[in-house]
């Protein structure tokens, strides 16, 4: 729902009645994650895409006829049994979209749960899209971290619900979840979608060199909070790095300790150390490589320098396991030269390690391209 937000918002407070297609589950290769969508608006125009153009426009007339009977609708679409060029995804993937009709009486929340979302706030909502009684679907929760709103109809599903959802919303995880019709977490028969929105997760590159300003690009086009660090107030200015979100001057290892300390740092979060001078990284690292928990931690460097560092690591004190997470030196091997082409590599580990990739070639393997 993300980014159709602000189209999705503008009808509903108009009084608009809109159709809103929701990818709430894939099969092998489907080309849009969970959580994508699309909406038909009254006049029948287009915003958003839940395949990236296979199924769209089935999913379009489903959208009318929902937005004519208000019956809410879960469609499965798959390989067509002909053609790949039928309805059905090129790819050879599956997809389950769920299609409701959404107005200010049908989710009177949504204004609230758009400004939470625009102001960074953690916030989930769980809609049931399949159920035995068809009287359920289409109800929703509206969770957040200390609250919630809505009903799906009965207390144990409620408290179910609502407890998986902040589990899911502390990672930042959207994902459907199985329960028994009245909520019993070992049966079957109802299926609930959580979206998830939590905060962007951060990027923290430090120093302020000129492959920052490109990691920091980079990170941005990945959807992170990025935040650029160097002790040095000459280098570490908006003006050279104008994709960071935030440019701080203070010492690298005591602003990462402080954030961490603040609770500013998470399992979603990743390092990219670029300061690339012992006297910044080897203080940096021993609190990094320390946190109990990011998703990532890189160090640019050479061979030898990598080598010195981890010499100095290991005087320090840190374990072999500690040691085990630093990625270094950073980045996948792809030959690049430029600041642009090294922000593209360090981007390629972190996606390959966030999903679990081989960063092999797709042309030179077998089998699924996702697993």
């Amino acid at each position: 729902m993300r980014e159709v937000l602000r189209e999705l918002r503008a009808w509903w407070e108009a009084g608009e009645p809109v159709a809103m297609a929701t990818v709430v589950d894939t099969f092998s290769s489907s080309p849009r994650p969970p959580g994508a969508s699309m909406l038909v608006g009254p006049d029948g125009t287009v915003v958003g895409s839940v395949s990236g153009g296979c199924v769209e426009g089935a999913v379009h007339d489903v959208g009318l006829d929902v937005l004519a009977s208000a019956t809410p609708e879960l469609a499965h679409y798959g390989v067509s049994d002909e053609t790949a060029y039928g309805v059905g995804l090129t790819c050879g993937g599956e997809l389950d979209v769920f299609v409701e009709k959404v107005t200010p009486e049908s989710f009177p929340e949504l204004g609230e749960v758009a400004d939470d979302i625009e102001a960074g706030r953690p916030v989930a909502v769980a809609t049931v899209v399949a159920h035995p009684d068809p009287a359920w679907v289409g109800r929703r929760l509206v969770v957040r971290p200390d609250s919630a709103s809505g009903s799906l109809g009965l207390d144990r599903a409620d408290a179910a619900v609502t407890d998986d959802a902040r589990g899911l919303l502390d990672h930042g995880t959207t994902e459907t979840l199985t329960y028994g019709p009245e909520g019993e977490r070992r049966g079957e028969g109802m299926r609930v979608f959580v979206a998830s929105y939590a905060p962007r997760p951060r990027m923290i590159v430090f120093g302020a060199i000129d492959f920052a300003a490109a990691v920091a690009e980079m990170g941005a086009f990945l959807g992170y909070a990025v935040t650029v660090c160097d002790a040095r107030p000459l280098f570490a200015t908006p003006a050279r790095l104008p994709a960071a979100d935030e440019v701080v001057v203070s010492w690298p290892h005591t602003y990462l300790r402080d954030e961490a300390g603040a609770g500013r740092v998470d399992a979603r979060t990743v390092l990219c150390v670029l300061t690339h001078d012992p006297k910044f990284d080897v203080p940096l690292l021993e609190v990094a490589l320390r946190l109990p928990a990011v998703a990532y931690v890189g160090a640019m460097g050479s061979r030898r320098t990598h080598e010195d560092r981890m010499r100095h690591l290991r005087e320090a004190g840190l374990t072999e396991e500690e040691l085990s997470r630093l990625s270094s030196p950073i980045g996948l091997d792809l030959g690049g030269r430029t600041p642009q082409e090294t922000a593209v590599s360090i981007a390629a580990e972190i996606v390959a390690l966030r999903w679990g990739g081989a960063g092999d070639r797709l042309s030179e393997r077998q089998g699924p391209i996702h697993p």
